[in-house]
């Protein structure tokens, strides 16, 4: 049946574009390297001309002179410091730039090795993630994320690992193709997260602390003492300075070390959640700026720019200020300065009455912009690889449940030029592909396929296939059940214990889509035949439709006593003298041809028994 699908064709190759900008960053990079190190030598000449010239002013009694060439070149110091902090910030974005073209090459030649593999996510109980390499070395996380954020990344997990509704995945694949073609701004929206060593840390510990009480909370005497005593202390030192009794100011210094002693432990609980977060901040605020920037034409994506502006000022610019808050914890750094500032200034307690003034004020606020940035990072995560793959289909979403109809649908983690791609279709419930061939035919990686194509399909991403039409459905795999030492457990109790796990999940009424591959592989013959056949048709008779692949001929009996509802498939191999040539293609019927004899052969096992 011919499928309608969405395919916009490129003048330029994605490989070239990504060519092109890795030699155009590369080339950016020497200019700002270059740039970055005249202006660093310039600042090492800046501060030996003001150290030199005030020495030798002061040395022939030219004080006031040296004085004020000593505060002038201090200021030209400060000028070209921050010049040259800002041609780092540009050095550094090239870098990452360049970075990020050569990540997507390395993506479009299969070397993943290199990329985030979500190994965290990994979860054997869960319906189908492990089955179908959805995290892991060489897994689908790799292939499709660009998050640089760690909500980000579970944002496009949590996509990949449970399917959307019709209208969620409408609105992605609207958003997805609005920046798929906008190469530039979602690199440069990767690259300024990742300007930030530690911003991809989890920033849910410090959420959660944002709604702990107030420090200040039935303690108004220690804001009403950081109000008091710093200008008292001041005011005695300058009063001790001019001939008076240093008393006036050794008391409310006494009283400060006490209260920064006596709270010890709350002043380091804030530095460590601030200093944790400070990364973070600063990569979520350039981020929410760049968002904020760009105009949304799709629902979704205004929708969320919306959001962002919804207060007086931009989310960013008050982000921004909570990242300058955290930054001021960062005297402590220097024990000197932070001594000096706690116990004549209560460096710490100004500041957490700020951070807890900006938290009643916007505290509530900063989850929903950060929940913003996620779900940008995952569209962003499909939109580049929609936009990396431009022969992939976007598919066209069907309302009719357990529906998938497919032209040439390959698997999108097989990079090789003969990757083989077959044609599929089931609609409607009660349906299963039986599907037969000899070993290393390809059986397990069509179901595999199939299933790596739903779940991108169902995220919102695009598919590797000519066309696809999908409608809702809940995915379910038993293909790598093993036995557990720990738990005492079989590798065929395991097995049956995961198809308990589909049969409970067809009872909740929604539509499951299962791959079961070789089932029941785990007892005798005779019982494996019995127990697949009721199997079957025990799916056939609940809200379940999809593929098993076994070696049992017999099963394809099923074909006439479910007629209409179990269709045979299989997969052939050819035997030319001594080679096992393999073509890969789904084709209707049983397989008759058989190739295990012909591999122990080729390896030589059992040639004794076969003289």
């Amino acid at each position: 049946m011919p499928v309608a699908t969405t395919i916009r064709p490129l003048t330029v190759e994605p490989r070239d574009i990504f060519t092109d900008n890795l030699a155009t960053y590369a080339a950016e990079e020497r200019r700002f390297a270059g740039r970055h190190s005249a202006i660093g030598w310039l600042r090492v000449a800046v501060f030996l001309a003001g150290a030199g010239g005030a020495w030798w002013l002061f040395r022939h009694d030219q004080n006031l002179p040296g004085l004020a060439w000593l505060v002038g070149c201090y200021v030209v110091f400060l000028v070209v410091m921050r010049w040259h902090g800002r041609v780092g910030y540009q050095l550094r974005q090239r870098q990452l730039l360049r970075l990020i073209n050569e990540e997507e090459l390395e993506r479009l030649a299969g070397k993943l090795n290199g990329l985030d593999a979500g190994e965290r996510y990994q979860d054997p109980a869960h319906p189908y993630t492990a089955d179908l390499d959805v995290f892991g070395a060489h897994s689908l996380f790799q292939l499709v994320s660009r998050s640089t954020s760690r909500l980000g990344q579970d944002r496009l997990a949590g996509w990949l690992q449970a399917p959307a509704d019709l209208p969620t995945l409408h609105a992605r694949q609207q958003a997805v193709a609005e920046l798929a073609p906008d190469v530039a701004w979602r690199q440069h929206w990767q690259a300024r997260a990742r300007q930030f060593p530690k911003q991809s840390d989890d920033p849910r510990p410090f959420l959660a602390w944002m709604h702990e009480p107030d420090f200040y909370q039935g303690r108004g005497w220690v804001l009403a003492a950081l109000v008091v005593l710093p200008p008292v202390a001041l005011v005695g030192i300058g009063l001790w300075l001019t001939g008076w009794s240093g008393w006036l100011a050794l008391v409310p210094l006494l009283l400060m070390y006490g209260l920064n002693y006596r709270f010890r432990q709350e002043r380091d609980a804030v530095f460590e959640r601030c200093m944790d977060m400070y990364d973070v901040l600063r990569a979520y605020r350039d981020q929410l700026r760049h968002l904020e920037a760009r105009p949304c034409e799709t629902p979704r994506l205004a929708e969320l720019r919306a959001q962002l502006l919804a207060r007086g000022l931009p989310a960013s610019a008050y982000v921004a200020l909570l990242a300058r808050i955290a930054q001021n914890f960062s005297l402590r750094w220097s024990t000197l300065a932070g001594f000096f500032a706690n116990n004549l200034l209560l460096w710490d307690f100004f500041w957490m009455w700020r951070l807890e003034r900006w938290r009643r004020q916007l505290g509530g606020q900063l989850e929903p912009w950060l929940e913003v940035v996620a779900e940008v990072e995952a569209l962003s995560s499909l939109a580049a690889t929609q936009y990396a793959q431009p022969k992939w289909a976007v598919p066209v979403l069907a309302d009719a449940p357990l529906t998938f109809v497919a032209e040439e649908l390959a698997h999108p983690l097989i990079f090789n030029a003969g990757r083989v791609a077959n044609d599929f279709a089931t609609e409607g419930a009660g349906r299963t592909g039986l599907v037969t061939g000899s070993n290393m035919s390809g059986k397990t990686t069509f179901l595999r396929t199939v299933g790596v194509n739903a779940v991108l399909a169902l995220a919102g991403g695009p598919v590797c296939a000519q066309a696809l039409r999908i409608g809702p459905m809940q995915l379910f795999t038993a293909m790598r059940t093993q036995d557990n030492l720990a738990e005492s457990t079989s590798s065929f109790y395991a097995e049956l214990k995961r198809l308990r796990q589909l049969l409970d999940l067809t009872e909740v009424g929604q539509p499951v889509f299962f791959l079961l591959d070789e089932i029941l592989k785990g007892t005798n013959s005779r019982d494996r035949h019995d127990g697949a056949r009721g199997l079957i048709r025990q799916l056939h008779r609940r809200p379940a439709s999809g593929l098993v692949s076994t070696h049992d001929l017999e099963l394809g009996d099923l074909a006439q006593e479910l007629a209409g509802f179990l269709t045979n498939y299989s997969f052939n191999s050819d035997i030319v003298g001594d080679e096992i040539r393999f073509d890969y293609r789904l084709t209707p019927g049983l397989c008759r041809e058989f190739n295990a004899s012909k591999l122990m052969q080729l390896m030589g096992i059992g040639t004794d028994l076969a003289r």
